[in-house]
């Protein structure tokens, strides 16, 4: 069965974007860079809420570039053979190849996908990422944590969520990012009592 994955790329107080929705501090250099894209290798389906499809579409404006420094080719390339599910409810049409909407999310529709999948999934965006881990459907994280701190914003994880995860791996880079990889212990995923 393939996996379900969640990569974020998160200042180190734990937000993927600030309070004004900037995320500018999150620009991953070279190396890190070619990390991530080594992460999507394995990756043959994203799962996207609305606001992060708008924010990834412009990879597929990226694609077949040549004037684009290699990093940055190779993940345009990566991203425009990778297949798009986009949940949302207002959307009409995609302007990416292979994309797909679909109107709610639906954990159960998603382990089938995962049975069928020839190659692992990953869920971005918080919110979407958020529900994923509630239903206890997600198998990995990956979290890239930048060395700033934001004061609020967007979560990058679900508040008053308790699930106990496994660590997998972690590397630092010479920008003082740092990753962490672990396995997400599926089943024990359960909501803090009020007040804890």
């Amino acid at each position: 069965m393939a996996k379900l994955i969640y990569m974020a790329m998160t200042s180190l107080d734990g937000y993927t974007n600030d309070r004004d929705g900037n995320f500018d501090w999150a620009m991953p250099d070279d190396e890190v860079h070619a990390f991530a894209n080594d992460l999507e290798q394995g990756v043959g389906t994203h799962l996207y809420g609305r606001r992060l499809y708008e924010t990834m579409k412009v990879w597929e404006e990226f694609y077949g570039r040549p004037d684009l420094i290699k990093v940055v080719r190779d993940y345009a390339d990566a991203w425009h053979q990778i297949d798009k599910v986009v949940y949302s409810r207002t959307m009409e049409s995609t302007a990416t190849a292979r994309t797909r909407i679909e109107r709610d999310f639906d954990p159960a529709a998603v382990q089938a996908m995962k049975a069928q999948a020839g190659q692992d999934i990953s869920v971005g965006g918080a919110n979407l990422a958020g529900q994923a881990l509630a239903a206890g459907i997600v198998d990995e994280i990956h979290l890239l944590l930048f060395p700033v701190l934001v004061g609020g914003g967007t979560p990058a994880l679900p508040e008053r969520l308790s699930t106990p995860l496994e660590l997998l791996g972690q590397r630092t880079f010479g920008s003082g990012v740092v990753h962490l990889h672990y396995a997400v212990k599926n089943g024990a995923a359960g909501e803090l009592p009020a007040g804890a």
